[in-house]
């Protein structure tokens, strides 16, 4: 613990908390999910390491990874504040129960602090041994900015309390002693918005390919019909679980980024500990319903039954398993996550007829292979060219160069083009002639489709793409335009 000099300014000394109050996350939890994504195994000490105490615990973590603390999510509000009493000549003091390693890269990096305070490997610097090292230094001539309930005996001793982002346990308890703040520095966005945000419910579009074997093979049963759509939100909620998990282990990464670093974990909005609770609550849910699945295809037609009941549970065990891989280790195996990508797209639909016991069709698995392979191309490419307009080398995190973009565009394009070849054949093929009274119509499909993947090139290549094909499908016009419009020939060729 590193205790500076007492100040000699006539304004008490003023001090900051760290994690949740300067800083809008918790370093420690920072810090352990970087080191889960730089070193798992490394995870098996915790146990080990928390008996020895919390400090211990700290100063273990910290020793093994090196946060970015140029990119933490900063309250800048908060940041201003203490600028501006820097300039008045007022003694500042950064008082964190962080490992005083982090604590002064922070310090030296803010270059606003006059003295740190910290955890030092045995003494954990929170509640009432914080308090003990403000009196050692400061005797009673002390102000206090925190955020959570163990700041609550150190706000009820300054001579101006502050909150930084109060957290609601702390606010009643600040009503119950009748301490009213004399200044709050509030920047943090609602949890009404940030939670669709965390768990992307954009995203839940793709899972409508679950549907899909059900749609093409005309199989129109009510029974059916309810287990895709269970399976769909059984899909949805663990697929939300693994954006949470990936978000998690990409904080540093995502803070880097000038457009994921808003995203609600990177930015601090949410708590990285409330996303570990969604994770198993939505994973835990999404299991049920795949357990019930069956039973409600038996509820509503008794005589009606799966061949392999619990199958779309495989399938959704694998696609979690897939996922909790890209995000641990493939994501940075160059080619390796495209390729996984796009399998995750198909596995939908595999899941699908799982569900539903509708086999996927050779057309079916063939255009999906190099339908949604284009579609995780154009996704690297994109980043890699906004990478480029930004004047970046390589992508973080992922092993691309801008030398790459090229050769990603070809490989990509030609992926899309393909696709629509196999939707030749299928239109071709004599047994779709078993489905639909009108074929010839279905040959309107090819020209829209080949307008849509141009267009999706286009726009890549111009910089103008979201780097996520499917925000782009659901909020471009000409995209729902032409969507639609495939709907409009399906049913007429029926």
């Amino acid at each position: 613990m590193s205790i500076p000099a007492p100040g000699t300014a006539t304004l008490p000394a003023l001090c900051v908390d760290l994690d949740g109050t300067l800083v809008k996350s918790d370093t420690l939890v920072d810090s352990t999910l970087a080191l889960a994504r730089q070193n798992p195994a490394a995870l098996l000490q915790l146990p080990r390491w928390l008996a020895e105490g919390k400090a211990a615990l700290k100063r273990h973590i910290t020793s093994r990874v090196e946060l970015d603390v140029a990119h933490l999510p900063y309250n800048r509000e908060l940041l201003q504040y203490l600028e501006q009493q820097k300039a008045a000549g007022r003694s500042i003091y950064l008082a964190t129960a962080a490992d005083s390693a982090l604590a002064h890269r922070i310090a030296a990096h803010l270059n606003l602090f006059t003295g740190v305070l910290a955890s030092d490997g045995s003494t954990n610097l929170a509640g009432s041994n914080k308090l003990a090292a403000f009196r050692q230094s400061f005797g009673n001539d002390f102000t206090y900015i925190g955020n959570a309930r163990p700041d609550l005996t150190l706000l009820q001793h300054c001579k101006e309390p502050m909150v930084a982002n109060p957290t609601a346990g702390l606010r009643a308890a600040l009503r119950a002693k009748g301490i009213v703040p004399v200044r709050s520095f509030d920047e943090r966005v609602s949890p009404l918005r940030a939670w669709p945000k965390a768990i992307r419910i954009h995203q839940w579009a793709k899972n409508t390919l679950i549907f899909l074997p059900l749609l093409l093979a005309h199989a129109w049963d009510k029974a059916l019909f309810a287990a895709a759509f269970i399976a769909f939100l059984s899909f949805g909620l663990c697929a939300s679980g693994t954006y949470i998990v990936n978000d998690l282990l990409d904080l540093e990464v995502d803070r880097q980024h000038p457009r994921k670093r808003r995203r609600p974990f990177a930015s601090g909005d949410l708590s990285a500990i409330s996303g570990v609770f969604v994770i198993a609550l939505f994973l835990a849910a999404s299991v049920c319903l795949a357990i019930l699945l069956p039973h409600v295809i038996s509820l509503i037609t008794p005589s009606r039954g799966l061949a392999r009941p619990y199958h779309f549970l495989e399938w959704l065990g694998i696609y979690a398993v897939t996922t909790l891989a890209y995000s641990l280790r493939l994501k940075r195996a160059v080619m390796v996550d495209v390729i996984v990508l796009s399998g995750l797209y198909t596995i939908r639909i595999l899941a699908g007829s799982a569900a539903t016991g509708v086999a996927v069709s050779t057309w079916l698995a063939s255009f999906s292979i190099f339908f949604f392979l284009s579609l995780a191309f154009v996704k690297r490419y994109a980043e890699l060219e906004n990478l480029r307009e930004r004047g970046g080398v390589t992508a973080g995190g992922r092993g691309y160069h801008i030398s790459d973009i090229e050769q990603l565009r070809s490989f990509g394009s030609a992926s899309g083009y393909v696709s629509v070849a196999v939707l030749t054949l299928y239109i071709s093929n004599l047994n779709t002639a078993q489905l639909y009274h009108h074929t010839n119509r279905l040959w309107l499909l090819v020209p829209i489709l080949l307008l849509w993947i141009s267009l999706l090139w286009l726009r890549a290549s111009r910089g103008e793409l979201d780097e996520d094909p499917v925000v782009y499908a659901i909020t471009d016009r000409r995209s729902l335009l032409l969507g639609l419009a495939v709907v409009v020939v399906v049913l007429l060729a029926l």
